[in-house]
């Protein structure tokens, strides 16, 4: 099996080169990634619980899913790829924003991406895939808010550095 590549990027988000994506995460290396949000009519958003088997963040809640994006895939692209093989469903997504973060992790790995924040609205029950996901669940943005500030643990570290930046943004634009 081929060992998935990320997209090492600049700050600008121009391609720089590949890499192995434990090589990069264990060298702290910028790279592209996504983060989807997807909210129901109700105005909640769905979470997931990380799997059990996860190389980092096992069983932690976060958004609804996240990745990286593959060489000559567009971020919407990627992000419906990849909602479909952890959630089990596609719904159109639009782009919102981009940012740079970094996240080091108890086990040496760091998270260190320019990440594109796509947000898509669903309203049925996910069809989720075990191998990725443990549970998700629907919760509205102040319960969200609420729940990170009372157990920060259960929570992915990019999800509450990503979170405050989408719940800002969603309160702006509504």
């Amino acid at each position: 099996m081929i060992e998935e590549q990320v997209i090492l990027v600049n700050e600008k988000d121009e391609q720089i080169g590949t890499m192995a994506k434990i090589e990069a995460h264990e060298k702290a290396l910028l790279h592209r990634a996504f983060s989807v949000f997807i909210i129901n009519d109700k105005g909640e958003t769905m979470l997931q619980q990380r799997a059990a088997e996860k190389y980092h963040s096992p069983l932690l809640w976060t958004n609804t899913c996240c990745s990286h994006q593959r060489e000559g895939e567009s971020n919407i692209e990627a992000g419906k790829r990849r909602l479909q093989e952890e959630m089990g469903f596609v719904t159109e997504l639009t782009e919102l924003f981009s940012f740079i973060y970094k996240a080091p992790f108890n086990n040496g790995l760091t998270e260190h991406e320019l990440d594109h924040v796509m947000l898509g609205r669903f309203n049925d029950a996910p069809k989720i895939n075990r191998e990725e996901v443990q549970d998700w669940k629907w919760m509205s943005l102040d319960s969200i808010k609420k729940d990170i500030a009372i157990n920060p643990d259960s929570y992915t570290e990019w999800f509450k550095i990503i979170f405050e930046r989408f719940h800002n943004y969603i309160l702006k634009n509504k």
